[in-house]
């Protein structure tokens, strides 16, 4: 048995009960050919760098389970043809990666009890340019 991990990028205009009627045909087919679900974390609804299929918005799931190469070829071959999924990519887990989702663009907030970040050190003022000093152009001609 190998652990896997599947990122899922679901349609956003298909139902939530859709998503996760998905959800669990993907944790049946682990479990029936003999896996272990391990997590199933949903990380929601994100704005995609690039259109696919015309839509500018994906649903993100990311499934971690245990299974034979069989049992992933069998999910592999289910996603591709569901059209709820946009994109979808296995591959195998390292213990310890952290599965939660990534941060939003925004900041994280700041704890109360950590100290204010000092401020920036004002820029230096940009020194004087000297002037290049150039020879005096060629104006002598080619036939001279």
């Amino acid at each position: 048995m190998t652990t896997y991990e599947i990122l899922l990028l679901l349609d956003p205009e298909t139902a939530e009960a859709r998503q996760e009627e998905l959800i669990a045909r993907v944790r049946t087919l682990v479990e029936g050919a003999g896996g272990t679900w391990r997590s199933h974390d949903a990380w929601g609804r994100r704005r995609l760098a690039y259109e696919i299929k015309k839509k500018n918005e994906g649903v993100y799931h990311l499934v971690v389970f245990d299974s034979s190469a069989e049992a992933l070829d069998e999910i592999v071959r289910v996603l591709k043809i569901d059209d709820a999924v946009l994109r979808h990519m296995a591959t195998h887990h390292i213990e310890g990666s952290r599965t939660t989702a990534p941060r939003d663009d925004a900041a994280p907030p700041v704890p109360a009890s950590a100290p204010a970040p000092a401020p920036a050190p004002a820029p230096a003022p940009p020194a004087a340019v000297p002037t290049a000093e150039y020879p005096d152009a060629n104006t002598r001609s080619d036939e001279e």
